[in-house]
């Protein structure tokens, strides 16, 4: 049967975000020479871009979570039905009134550096790291006002009030579980073990040579039986797509996620009898393309003008011109890939240039002898060609209504810094994920308590409202499945109406792996699986 983004008959996953540095297809550039299928159990991976830590406990950037996932676990891994299943907890019990969680963990498990993991762990992990540094665990976890530890495999989860999303946030990837003896009486934001992780999973760090590659080699002591089944994990730092492309035809790469080559590309791979190509694996994220704006800036603190903004973006087109199809145009805030959740029932901003025209004239902002009425600075993290031609597209789009849009391409370190350090920029596009549930992923964005500035991926608009903020509160705690839902509703509908963040849409990313991969999409979480079970076959 031929192979198409929307066919469940080939492998499947979503996601695209960053770079790296892209000389390293060269055979011999890496200390162990070139790469080929097998090769002493090694397998060749890349991640883009490269990733500017090693914990995701601390940064949820997309590149980290991918690394971090190898060697940090959580207490719950998840099915393809986002359903929890066992990881460092092997049984669990939600109290009937919601106020706790009891989690029974996984016993002779220990620490890459030998010592063994206890409940001690996970008290000193929820209260001390991730509630106060996560960027989601602020409110994700923010319910949780104590975990007891009555024996050294028995955690309890005191909480002030139910928190139904707290079940879908606790994959190693999301919401790892770190070392207290490693962590404690030290700054954890600037302890080593950030970049050079002691964890439980599978994988444990070598080394980070960094614009090159990071190297992971199989933990012996691993608790998972017959896992790891490679000897070595070989991260690779290729910045440029259609390098990674070459990269995985030339067999220097098994494999590649998160939308790693050219969108033009893909179907060649699809056609390919050497390559497994797979749309599944970002069930856990759902990242979402989305224009936010800085309401600090005069122009764009005018409802009229951020209308006239969504007025003028042939998203339609956009979806062919820039996203070669391979993409899904949003209506709101939430995709209709959370079903649970999701709502047509929004305002609604169709491609109108006349529309936008009389906004911005409205709002006074009339043209002048060049035709612009106002300019406003675009900054787009480095993460391949597909934001390059995205800004392009609205340049044009945004200059036929008289609005001259600057284009700042930044590597990630400079675009955190930039966005979320300094408030330094205009309108900012990057994919944001919104996980399985909206209190996780999407509630950060709007939410004015969330704010925090340094902190990457969270509300850097400026956006305040106390009925948005009342709402999202409300829906966190809510245990009835429809009364959370009707919630949600309305945050949708004044999301689309307060217009702080312009959503346009959801990437349908693609994970490719060569024929002899197995394993490659484990769950939901797609590359960011601890990867016990990836192996070559034969």
């Amino acid at each position: 049967m031929t192979k198409t983004p929307t066919s469940p008959t080939f492998a499947m996953s979503r996601r695209a975000l960053l770079l790296a540095s892209g000389a390293g297809l060269a055979a011999g550039i890496l200390p162990f020479g070139p790469l080929k299928a097998q090769q002493s159990g090694t397998l060749a991976m890349c991640v883009t871009p490269e990733p500017n830590a090693m914990c995701a406990a601390f940064n949820t950037a997309s590149p980290v979570t991918v690394v971090s996932g190898k060697m940090l676990e959580g207490l719950l891994n998840y099915d393809f039905n986002v359903s929890p299943t066992p990881a460092l907890a092997t049984a669990w019990e939600v109290a009937a009134d919601g106020l706790s969680i009891t989690f029974s963990l996984r016993e002779g498990v220990m620490w890459h550096d030998g010592q063994p993991f206890t409940s001690a762990d996970v008290q000193y992990t929820i209260m001390e790291i991730l509630k106060q540094h996560h960027p989601r665990g602020r409110s994700t976890l923010a319910s949780v006002t104590a975990v007891e530890t009555p024996d050294d495999h028995t955690a309890i989860l005191r909480l002030s009030q139910p928190a139904p999303a707290l079940m879908y946030a606790l994959a190693g990837w999301e919401s790892p579980m770190l070392p207290k003896h490693v962590y404690e009486g030290t700054d954890v934001l600037q302890n080593p073990a950030n970049n050079a992780p002691v964890g439980t999973g599978p994988f444990v760090f070598q080394t980070w040579e960094r614009g090159s590659h990071i190297i992971m080699t199989a933990n012996q002591n691993y608790w998972g039986e017959g896992e790891p089944k490679l000897e070595r994990l070989v991260v690779r730092i290729i910045t440029d797509p259609s390098a990674r492309a070459a990269a995985l035809d030339a067999g220097e790469l098994h494999l590649a996620g998160d939308g790693p080559i050219p969108v033009n590309q893909v179907q060649r791979f699809m056609d390919s009898a050497d390559f497994q190509v797979d749309t599944r694996g970002t069930e856990m994220n759902n990242s979402l393309d989305m224009i936010h704006t800085n309401l600090r800036n005069e122009h764009l603190a005018k409802l009229e003008v951020r209308q006239a903004l969504m007025h003028a973006m042939n998203r339609e087109a956009m979806l062919g011109v820039v996203y070669y199809g391979l993409a899904e145009m949003l209506t709101g805030p939430i995709p209709e890939t959370l079903p649970n959740f999701y709502t047509a029932d929004v305002p609604s901003y169709d491609y109108d240039p006349a529309r936008a025209n009389a906004l911005l004239d409205a709002a006074g902002y009339a043209r002048g002898a060049d035709g612009m009425r106002f300019s406003l600075r675009l900054i787009a993290p480095t993460v391949g060609d597909t934001y390059e031609r995205m800004g392009q597209f609205l340049k044009q789009n945004f200059r036929d209504v008289g609005v001259d849009l600057e284009l700042i391409s930044a590597d990630i370190p400079t675009f955190i810094r930039s966005v979320f350090g300094e408030y330094d920029y205009d309108l900012t596009l990057y994919p944001g994920s919104v996980t399985a549930d909206p209190t996780i992923g999407s509630q950060r964005f709007w939410w004015s308590k969330a704010a925090s500035q340094g902190t990457p991926f969270v509300n850097s608009t400026g956006y305040e409202s106390a009925e948005m903020d009342q709402i999202l509160e409300d829906a966190s705690v809510e245990p009835d499945p429809e009364a959370r839902r009707a919630l949600f509703v309305r945050f949708q509908q004044l999301a689309m109406t307060d217009l702080p963040i312009l959503p346009v849409a959801r990437p349908i990313y693609v994970t490719i792996a060569a024929a002899n991969v197995v394993n490659f999409v484990p769950g939901p979480d797609g590359i960011r699986a601890p990867y016990g079970s990836l192996a070559f076959t034969g």
